[in-house]
């Protein structure tokens, strides 16, 4: 037999190399020869010793020919084969990744939504109405931060019969203002939403003392920006203003407000008849909710107690995860809070959303709810009025000035 024969027996394991033939793999005492019936085995059989499977070339069929482009037999996918490495493991299979692609995607949505996030607005924003709120002549000097004057106004401008009737607005002409809040926000601290009761007796510029509220009526958001300058000594940076209609739509925007009441409230001037506990308010009912005084035993006082639980829960509600992914009711918020708001021809994109940022901290518990300090209703030219409690309104006014809000937490109600 022929050493080649010899070694494909022996790497066969067939003839005296079968499985009765006795072990050879023991241990050899040193100094012992290997018998001249088993020769060194060459090169080439040493190679076939270490990895048989290199030298199997019979072609497979889930595999293509090195660097050929072609598809195999798992469901159409590529395959590439690859040449054995140094342990000699042979060709091995490598199927290209579909997760690329999938990434791809994710990446282009995820861009997408955010440009939306950032155009609506921006869209939105050219139906904003803009009016003239700069007072003229000595203004106060500016103090750190900023300071925003908010007003609700009860104009019915806009609003059908039909409109008036469902919202209880009644049908008195001009335009006046039922909510007057000042939002400042300081350098650093909490911000504070102040409410200045409608029924504030104050020095309206030009017109002599009266209701905070006549200086709207008179004179529009520029005198009323002025009144609240020259009463509190503080600099107004930008005006804001939403009427009957728009707050009706924003509350509606946001699928209603959640209000919790202590007792049922039946009032037929605000067109509003609720039962006591916590309920789900829609646009018309919040309207009246945040209108009504005259079933109020604490009168304007607690109105506007409920007018800023109110725009702080709008606030959360419009800053909440689902308002923002939700692309529908992004839009129709979007939309509905630009043809609602009106702003000073001075108030940027910008300070709008730090209007709603500073909104939202206070909703959360990060900010003062307050009201201006005042006595009980007195009887005055303008009929029953509130006076400011000079001492106490005058602390919390220079504590603004100064940029400070850390002193303001005891005029908190």
């Amino acid at each position: 037999m022929t050493d080649r024969d010899d070694d494909l027996d022996w790497l066969y394991r067939r003839g005296r190399y079968g499985e009765d033939a006795p072990d050879r793999t023991r241990a050899m005492p040193a100094g012992e020869q290997r018998p001249a019936s088993r020769p060194e085995p060459t090169p080439v059989a040493r190679d076939r010793e270490a990895a048989p499977a290199a030298f199997d070339q019979r072609p497979r069929p889930d595999s293509t020919p090195l660097g050929t482009p072609g598809k195999g037999a798992r469901g159409g996918q590529a395959y590439a084969s690859v040449p054995a490495g140094p342990g000699g493991a042979g060709r091995a299979q490598v199927k290209r990744p579909r997760k690329r692609h999938i990434g791809r995607w994710i990446l282009l949505a995820l861009v997408l939504w955010v440009a939306y996030l950032i155009v609506v607005p921006i869209i939105t924003w050219g139906q904003l109405s803009k009016v003239d709120a700069t007072p003229a002549g000595d203004r106060p000097a500016q103090q750190p931060g900023d300071l925003y004057v908010l007003a609700g106004s009860d104009s019915r401008e806009g609003l059908s019969s039909e409109e008036r009737r469902k919202l209880g607005t009644g049908s008195t002409e001009g335009k006046r203002t039922d909510t007057i809040m000042m939002l400042y926000i300081p350098p650093s601290g909490q911000p504070a939403l102040i409410s200045l009761p409608r029924d504030s007796f104050v020095k309206i510029p030009g017109h002599g003392r009266n209701k905070i509220n006549a200086s709207y009526a008179l004179g529009g958001p520029k005198l009323l920006v002025q009144t609240i300058e020259q009463n509190t000594g503080l600099r107004v940076d930008g005006y804001a203003e939403v009427g009957f209609g728009g707050f009706v739509d924003i509350i509606d925007a946001v699928g209603g407000i959640e209000m919790c009441l202590d007792r049922p409230i039946n009032d037929k001037d605000s067109h509003l008849n609720l039962p006591a506990g916590c309920q789900n308010l829609n646009g018309v009912n919040a309207l009246g909710y945040v209108r009504m005084r005259k079933a109020d035993p604490r009168g304007d006082l607690g109105r506007v107690e409920r007018q800023r639980a109110m725009i702080a829960a709008v606030a959360k509600k419009a800053a909440s995860p689902w308002s923002v992914i939700n692309p529908v009711q992004y839009w129709a918020l979007n939309s509905a809070g630009s043809r609602a708001l009106t702003t000073g021809e001075g108030t940027s994109m910008t300070d709008v959303a730090r209007l709603g940022s500073a909104f939202y901290n206070v909703s959360r518990g990060n900010g003062l709810t307050l009201t201006v300090p005042t006595g009980a209703p007195v009887t005055t030219s303008a009929g029953s009025s509130l006076i400011w409690d000079k001492q106490e309104s005058r602390a919390m006014f220079q504590a603004i000035a100064n940029g400070d809000t850390s002193s303001l937490a005891k005029y908190k109600k």
